[in-house]
């Protein structure tokens, strides 16, 4: 438990940034889901769309620092080349 006046603000700060990356998380799952469901779908110009829309927002994710900067293009290329081997 943080006794010292300033462990307990870092602790309220270090709830309010959980919650904020959080939600970040979660935005950005939910456009890497529309491109999974693309995929699936065998849709490759929604497929296109999709990953042109999640693109951005893994991106801003590696700026806000919810994700390192390799993860988002390991996500990025890989989501790429699935789109582009649709027929």
């Amino acid at each position: 438990m943080a006794n010292s006046p300033q462990a307990k603000k870092r602790a309220r700060q270090n709830e309010r940034r959980f919650a904020v990356n959080k939600a970040r998380r979660s935005r950005i799952r939910t456009y890497l889901r529309a491109v999974e469901e693309a995929i699936a779908s065998g849709d490759k110009d929604a497929a296109a769309a999709a990953l042109k829309a999640a693109q951005p927002e893994l991106m801003r994710g590696v700026t806000k620092g919810v994700y390192h900067k390799n993860t988002a293009a390991r996500k990025v290329s890989r989501l790429a080349a699935r789109v582009k081997a649709l027929a």
